[in-house]
């Protein structure tokens, strides 16, 4: 913690007896005053009845030259245009507003296209929009959702969102130190991107056979072969225990029943069974054969496997990590193949007959070395962004009434 920070004892008895402080637990030691109590329509303008509509002629020109934001993330169905240097965004539908990963509350700057998926919100001189943004993220929204089927956040709702502020200074200073948190997160996602493209490309050369590795004596190893998946594997198709086995006091073996029983690539079974039908082992691959088709994990447990995934082992002319590789990088194919069909599930001909280009076995394990090693780094580096994201969540919580 940065030893500009300091509790505020003032208000130490007001925590103590669950009273409603007037300062947060964490700020710097440089602001003494205590925070008042505010409502967004107070320190901010709804632009909402403001947005230029934008004739479709006009609109088509301007199509892709801008960010665009809404529940759809589709450019065509945005009707609004917003001229503004900052604003903030703030999601109607109490969910995340557009397509990509963003919070529900982001600051913009600049130009935009803004759905009716969205308010448009600008801060007056005496708030900071920096501070403002990290208000409404850490705010609790469900609290202020209106509807049934479709919760809402309608403006009258939002407008009357309560808040507690400090002076302009203590604002920009709170959203100055938050924003080099940001910052580090930003960093730290684009490092993975770049870690993710990296791979990407060296899989196409490895797997393509126009990057080779070279034995201890410099040479080049011997010509890859084209198989079968199912002559480098062994390979089980799941079947479903009956569901009266199923139970979640550990009786019996983990059930792996499909995608829903994985988690980060790793087996993470929800239930067991103690009637269990076909198995897998520790450290065989799992593949999911009904939709999504094709996603390739690790099996961490010795489980019961059910209909939507098969388990593959490696024989004596394959090693494990490579197939692995080979496998995450086979599930852009599937996925091609998902697209635009009914394609909603695989067999175990279908597995099998799976074409791959096959090395000799020391030279898969140089491939699968160098591979994994790079998996480690941008797991490394989401762990990181994790933590620091777990942080700033912290943070938000000490340093805001």
């Amino acid at each position: 913690m940065p030893q500009s920070f300091v509790r505020d004892m003032s208000d130490e008895k007001a925590y103590s007896e669950k009273k409603k402080p007037t300062a947060p637990k964490l700020r710097f030691k440089e602001f003494k005053s205590g925070w008042i109590n505010k409502k967004l329509s107070d320190v901010s303008v709804f632009l909402d009845g403001k947005r230029k509509p934008i004739k479709e002629s006009d609109r088509a020109k301007m199509r892709g030259q801008f960010p665009y934001y809404g529940a759809s993330g589709i450019i065509d169905f945005v009707n609004d245009y917003i001229f503004d240097d900052e604003i903030i965004l703030l999601g109607e539908d109490g969910e995340n507003i557009v397509s990509r990963n963003l919070p529900l509350a982001f600051k913009v700057v600049g130009k935009c296209w803004v759905n009716n998926h969205a308010h448009v919100i600008k801060p007056n001189r005496d708030t900071d929009i920096d501070f403002l943004t990290h208000i409404l993220e850490k705010t609790n929204y469900e609290i202020y959702n209106t509807g049934t089927a479709q919760p809402k956040l309608n403006q009258e709702v939002c407008k009357s969102i309560p808040l507690n502020l400090p002076t302009l200074p203590e604002q920009q200073k709170i959203a100055s130190f938050l924003s080099e948190v940001d910052e580090k997160i930003q960093q730290l996602t684009r490092k993975k991107e770049l870690l993710e493209h990296y791979k990407k490309g060296v899989m196409q050369q490895l797997f393509s056979g126009k990057l080779r590795f070279k034995d201890e004596n410099g040479k080049a190893y011997s010509k890859w072969e084209e198989k079968r998946l199912g002559e480098v594997s062994v390979i089980t198709m799941g079947q479903s225990p009956d569901s009266s086995s199923y139970n979640s006091e550990g009786k019996g073996l983990p059930l792996i029943q499909g995608n829903a029983d994985i988690s980060e690539r790793i087996s993470n079974p929800r239930q067991w069974t103690s009637e269990p039908t076909k198995v897998c082992d520790v450290g065989d691959l799992l593949l999911t054969v009904r939709a999504p088709v094709g996603s390739i994990s690790k099996s961490i447990h010795k489980a019961c496997i059910g209909r939507g995934v098969c388990a593959i082992r490696n024989n004596e002319l394959s090693d494990i990590n490579y197939l692995y590789q080979v496998l995450v990088d086979y599930e852009s194919k599937w996925k091609r193949l998902e697209q635009g069909s009914t394609f909603t599930a695989v067999n175990g001909d279908d597995i099998k007959s799976i074409k791959i280009n096959v090395p000799s076995p020391k030279e898969q394990q140089k491939i699968a070395s160098f591979l994994t090693a790079l998996d480690a780094k941008i797991e490394g580096v989401a762990t990181q962004i994790t933590h620091t994201q777990t942080f700033k969540k912290g943070l938000l919580q000490q340093m805001f009434v």
